[in-house]
């Protein structure tokens, strides 16, 4: 078992729910953890745990070999570190603060200008689940710091995926999974609201649900294939005829005076799908309406 000595030293900035839990990852690893954050006193229940919580974000940095960064978004992140480059310097700087892809390849720039090791990450589960062998994150950036840091940084989830040099990538990944994981959970509760829009109560229809969930991953298996081949055999299920599906769920939505907007936006999707030639093709045939609104 490795000593305190031989762990790599970590600070963590950003105190927040999901800062606090990373920083309690590192110190449950026996990383020497130093902590800062903005408003005082968000450090205490960590010092408790032993960590050391710095006087000013400067002192914070030169602490840790390891910087993690886990503000509320880019603007916060930008007015804290852009005083402290001289601090940065020779240090790693992991930033996994959720923005857009081009806000993470401009900090990027800014590290690289500095002559500061980047790597942008993406925290894909709840801070319940920080520290998880199956806690899926994503990291960009630096690869030589990637795989200098993997073991500290998998501390924080055993599915630590490294997915390329291009910071923006750990975004990319992230706003493409929640962008799945938002829409299928309006779904849900979309279908959930017409059961109930006719008296049907949403605990006597959720455990049929399940049927849907069973073929999601075939489905994403097959659609990922798809449209990387740019071709859509529909042999099996055809837009056309799921397209008329949708119409009826359309037209029984708004009869029973349900928000209906996700489902006009699919219905709109489906029919520019079908206009461009798709209606004998599989559901996936979607993308190319998506990628030529």
């Amino acid at each position: 078992m490795a000593t305190t000595s031989e762990k790599t030293s970590v600070t963590v900035i950003g105190l927040g729910a999901m800062g606090s839990a990373l920083a309690g990852a590192f110190l449950a690893a026996g990383h020497p953890t130093t902590v800062w954050n903005r408003t005082p006193g968000k450090g205490d229940a960590l010092a408790a745990r032993g960590a050391t919580v710095a006087a000013t974000a400067e002192e914070a940095v030169r602490a840790g070999e390891l910087v993690v960064v886990c503000v509320f978004d880019y603007d916060a992140s930008e007015s804290v570190l852009a005083p402290l480059a001289g601090a940065l310097r020779g240090r790693v700087l992991v930033n996994v603060t959720s923005d857009l892809p081009e806000r993470a390849r401009a900090a990027a720039a800014w590290a690289a200008e500095h002559s500061i090791a980047y790597l942008d990450g993406a925290v894909m589960v709840p801070t319940v689940a920080i520290g998880a062998p199956d806690s899926l994150l994503f990291y960009a950036g630096s690869r030589e710091s990637f795989e200098r840091h993997e073991s500290a940084l998998k501390v924080l989830g055993g599915k630590s995926v490294y997915v390329g040099e291009d910071a923006g990538l750990a975004a990319v990944y992230d706003l493409s999974l929640l962008d799945y994981f938002y829409g299928a959970i309006s779904g849900l509760v979309h279908g959930l609201s017409l059961a109930t829009s006719e008296g049907v109560k949403a605990s006597d229809v959720a455990p049929y649900m399940g049927t849907i969930t069973q073929i999601l991953p075939w489905v994403l298996e097959g659609s990922a294939a798809n449209i990387d081949a740019g071709s859509y055999p529909g042999a099996q299920a055809n837009l056309g005829v799921m397209a008329v599906s949708v119409d009826h769920i359309l037209h029984a939505a708004k009869a029973r005076g349900l928000d209906v907007a996700q489902l006009a936006g699919i219905k709109k999707t489906t029919d520019r799908a079908i206009a461009l030639g798709h209606a004998a093709d599989d559901w996936s045939s979607t993308h190319e309406a998506l990628v030529n609104p």
